[in-house]
């Protein structure tokens, strides 16, 4: 039966094997008939419309000369499981790009977050991200609004190596009041504390700082070839897989932690922004 409407997880599984096919030189025909399918089931399979066996998966990556043992046994992985963790309690009522997100952290080996002008939503007080929706043009009916914040809520709790380099703006920028400023100061303080969390702080007057193009989320998979990056843009969430670009982002990322304060200066530096508040 036809999936209706693939998880970013089943797309992404998709994608890997068409680029391993078209990396071996095959058509989808071509496949299919090592297969001993039709042409049409390597397009649905291709395009995240059906899933795939394991046994499936194997003889593919086979016939596509695919050595890399651990990067199979990681897409093997991807193709049979079955997990439907609690964000689909939200499906149909919330954009699926918060569910693609809430799957990506629920499979993360870690995270890596650059936030210039938001608390990132893991961190995030319930009264902040209700603060943050509230901002939404058009703006949200209220239902629809305490959905997401329900979602996001429900998202909390950081149990995998996690790493965040924030601007002193996301710290400062006041969404709602200065007790809500305040109370997320704390919470940052209170997570920060934990032995899996590095905190980072860049401040105003750092010189040179041209690398805050915007805020990016780098969730790593079970190989550095199933690694995605998660992006803010206008109309909503952007995903990026693509090895080169993934290349990039890391990059990015390790030469902004590098001119961000230590941690135990980051958490200091956070200490005295409540404090003034």
């Amino acid at each position: 039966m036809k999936r209706r409407e693939p998880t970013a997880r089943q797309m992404w599984l998709a994608t890997e094997l068409r680029r391993l096919r078209e990396a071996a030189g095959l058509t989808s025909r071509q496949a299919a008939s090592l297969l001993g399918v039709a042409p049409a089931q390597i397009t649905h399979i291709e395009s995240a419309l059906a899933g795939v066996s394991e046994q499936r998966v194997r003889r593919l990556t086979s016939h596509y000369a695919c050595t890399d043992a651990e990067f199979v046994d990681a897409v093997v992985a991807m193709a049979t499981d079955r997990t439907r963790g609690w964000w689909e309690e939200y499906r149909g009522l919330i954009p699926t790009s918060f569910l693609d997100l809430s799957e990506l952290n629920h499979h993360a080996a870690f995270r890596r977050d650059v936030a210039i002008l938001y608390v990132p939503g893991v961190m995030q007080t319930e009264e902040y991200a209700r603060a943050v929706f509230s901002g939404r043009v058009p703006e949200l009916a209220t239902d629809e609004l305490e959905l997401r914040v329900r979602h996001r809520m429900a998202g909390q709790g950081i149990r995998i190596p996690y790493e965040l380099v924030i601007h002193e703006a996301a710290l400062r920028i006041r969404v709602a009041d200065r007790a809500a400023s305040r109370a997320q100061l704390a919470k940052l303080l209170e997570v920060s504390d934990a032995d899996n969390v590095t905190v980072r702080v860049i401040p105003f007057d750092l010189d040179g700082f041209a690398r805050a193009a915007g805020s990016m989320s780098y969730l790593g998979g079970p190989v550095p070839k199933l690694d995605t990056v998660v992006r803010d843009v206008p109309h909503g969430s952007a995903f990026t897989d693509a090895e080169a670009q993934l290349g990039a982002f890391r990059a990015r990322f390790r030469r902004v932690e590098a001119v961000s304060l230590d941690p135990a200066q980051s958490r200091d530096f956070i200490g005295r922004l409540k404090k003034e508040l």
